[in-house]
């Protein structure tokens, strides 16, 4: 099937990218407004961006009155009315519930840390708190936001964040940095689905890979 997105609506695109960009890492996303509300939020548009500086980005996509999310309304810079900071913990099975429960759109300003029942850890650079929860977190401070449709219902928003520290427990991180996989990462697949990552295989890079 060759397929023009001019041709489909939105939601028809919608589905089309979830459904072909499998799996998709959670980026759960804690940021703070001005005037310190507290704001908690999944994305699985996200992804790491460099290690030099050391940068993610995360996706939230305007609502469908075209304004934006909670999520971005706080972690815009400074100058353009947010605070320029945000966090973002891993999404692991342990609490996968309670992560898809923090995407009930609530009013602006009420926690979903209260509605899903997580907890708040003070972080060590920026405002927002960490999900003590979360075995790690990388606290960002906003770099640039690119908006591919502004103000338009679904338009796409590119939130670029660079990592200022990070949060990782003692005991799945080794002195070398490697990070032991089995603390339970989750993903997100077409529509309703979820994925666990405990089903993996290794194989070398380049030439290499073809001779095994």
């Amino acid at each position: 099937m060759d397929i023009n997105p001019a041709d489909l609506d939105v939601a028809s695109r919608y589905k089309l990218l979830i459904g072909c960009i499998v799996p998709r890492p959670i980026a759960f996303v804690s940021t703070v407004s001005p005037d310190n509300r507290p704001n908690l939020a999944p994305f699985s548009f996200f992804a790491g961006v460099g290690s030099n500086p050391m940068t993610l980005l995360f996706c939230p996509a305007n609502k469908e009155d075209g304004s934006e999310k909670d999520s971005l309304r706080n972690a815009k810079p400074i100058a353009e009315g947010g605070t320029g900071e945000f966090v973002v913990n891993v999404a692991a099975e342990a609490y996968a519930a309670r992560m898809a429960a923090c995407a009930e759109p609530l009013a602006y300003g009420h926690s979903e840390f209260d509605l899903a029942g997580l907890t708040t850890a003070p972080s060590a650079a920026v405002r927002p708190h960490r999900v003590a929860e979360s075995p790690i977190a990388f606290e960002c401070r906003t770099l640039q936001v690119i908006r591919t449709n502004p103000g338009q219902p679904a338009g796409g928003n590119i939130v670029i964040g660079q990592v200022v520290h990070a949060f990782v427990r003692d005991e799945i991180i080794n002195d070398r940095h490697h990070v032991d996989q089995a603390y339970g990462a989750i993903g997100r697949m077409g529509g309703r689905a979820y994925c666990r990552t405990r089903d993996r295989f290794e194989m070398p890079m380049g030439r290499a890979a073809l001779e095994e």
